[in-house]
């Protein structure tokens, strides 16, 4: 006979294993399925926590190259050791996979290792072997988008996994894509010495992004060093033992050209990952996208299906797929679980760093919002000036008639840690007046928050 579950999860990623967790906290019997070595999914074996490693290793190399001597501190003979800078990561990695695990043992959630395919509703096969459970719920993540042409060999063209494994800085590094993750890895590489060239199709970078905000980011990565082909397709890529030759298009037509690489990162996005898990077998429904279609629950279209985190519609974030897994879990455990996607914050780990909640100006204009708008740059703030890091804003719009706050657009020093305070304040229905009267510490960062409130109506003080 089958062991039976109440949930079996599929899936360890963020989404997943908290997912898992909360279930059991509230008293179910929880498996999890992972065919990885390790818990934690892409994101904490080779995602977000690895790349965050590699980020905050490379802006102390060049914080000490750079800036230090600002500080009065002099530092000689500066040198590079990658292979311990990757070894560190490694560490960390290893810290949070392994906690991950303990987890699981403190809350009784017992790991199925292998691969998870649904074999109809209530049963799960994991390596021929056969589980039974009330509740299923999908939460595989997603997989990078390839490119037509672009053969991805994790060599010398690499995704964001082999971009996190290089065990030396290319003397040229292509970026294919203007978002998120080409734009860290790109920084991360540029810093530690190459030259970097970012190929984005549109003619912006990350253009989920406010306008304003993307274009003073490209600003401030030019003068980093980081270059950029806006409006720009990859139509073949050749590889030979000098490295890698891509032929480039303007998107809109015109002539070819041909650019030369050590290292090509193809970046241009993910795709839920839903392959092999016999969904179509079992009639669960996809949108056109290939994402797993569910209503308001989370429920698929088949009873006792459920499905979280990029594997349906919504942004693809380690935190949207947290809160649903919280919130899934909640629900089984018959409670009102609920994620207000209004809310969601999205962080790039550039530095500076970006940041943002709810909607942009361009949003704003294209639903025919009226909004006032509040801005306070960093060069006005005390405390960035005292550390050294003053470019950037914090931007706040704000409904015209109920001054209700709609979005926050941060791009500066610490811009992930900053955006929490307003996505608070939008999870209440705060005003920005309402931000404006709030005491903040002084000299901190965070007046910088205050003060763009403040400047909605304006009234900021220090500019």
């Amino acid at each position: 006979m089958s062991e039976t579950f109440d949930v079996i999860v599929i899936g360890s990623g963020p989404g997943g294993y908290v997912c898992a967790i909360r279930a059991a906290q509230l008293g179910m019997k929880v498996a999890c399925v992972e065919q990885r070595a390790t818990l934690g999914g892409t994101c904490l074996n080779i995602g977000c926590i690895p790349s965050k490693a590699l980020l905050q290793s490379s802006e102390e190399f060049d914080h000490t190259r750079h800036a230090l001597v600002d500080h009065g501190v002099i530092v000689e003979s500066i040198k590079l050791d990658l292979a311990r800078m990757q070894s560190r990561k490694a560490d960390v990695v290893a810290a949070n996979v392994k906690g991950v695990e303990f987890l699981f043992r403190k809350n009784n959630v017992t790991w199925l290792k292998g691969h998870g395919r649904i074999i109809g509703p209530g049963r799960v096969e994991v390596n021929g072997a056969t589980y039974d459970s009330k509740n299923i719920v999908i939460a595989t993540g997603s997989d990078s988008v390839p490119l037509t042409d672009v053969d991805v060999d994790e060599r010398q063209i690499v995704s964001s996994t082999g971009g996190l494994e290089l065990d030396k800085v290319p003397t040229h590094l292509v970026v294919i894509g203007g978002g998120y993750i080409g734009l860290e890895l790109g920084s991360v590489w540029r810093r530690l010495g190459a030259a970097v060239t970012v190929v984005e199709f549109l003619d912006r970078i990350v253009p989920t992004m406010d306008g304003e905000v993307a274009r003073s980011l490209q600003r401030i990565l030019g003068r980093q060093g980081l270059k950029f082909q806006l409006g720009t397709k990859v139509t073949a890529a050749r590889k030979s033992n000098q490295g890698v030759n891509l032929t480039l298009e303007p998107a809109k037509g015109g002539d070819a050209e041909e650019l030369q690489a050590d290292i090509v990162l193809l970046s241009i996005g993910r795709r839920p990952h839903t392959d092999g898990l016999g969904l179509a077998e079992a009639g669960v429904a996809l949108d056109d996208r290939g994402r797993v279609r569910t209503d308001a629950h989370f429920a698929t279209n088949i009873q006792g299906i459920y499905a979280i985190g990029d594997v349906i519609a919504g942004p693809m974030l380690a935190h949207k797929a947290q809160d649903e897994g919280v919130a899934v879990a909640e629900i089984l455990a018959g409670q009102a679980g609920h994620v207000n996607y209004g809310a969601i914050p999205g962080v790039v780990y550039t530095w500076p760093e970006v940041a943002a909640v709810g909607q942009t100006e361009e949003e704003l204009k294209a639903a025919g919002i009226t909004y006032s708008v509040g801005k306070f740059p960093f060069t006005a703030n005390g405390r960035a000036r005292a550390i050294g890091y003053t470019e950037g804003f914090v931007k706040l719009l704000a409904d015209k008639q109920t001054d209700r706050i709609l979005g926050a657009h941060i791009i500066g020093p610490d811009a992930g840690t900053l955006i929490a305070e307003l996505v608070t304040a939008m999870e209440f229905g705060a005003s920005a007046e309402d931000v404006a009267r709030i005491c903040h510490a002084h000299p901190t960062l965070e007046e910088a928050v205050k003060e763009a409130a403040l400047a909605v109506d304006g009234r900021a003080i220090h500019i």
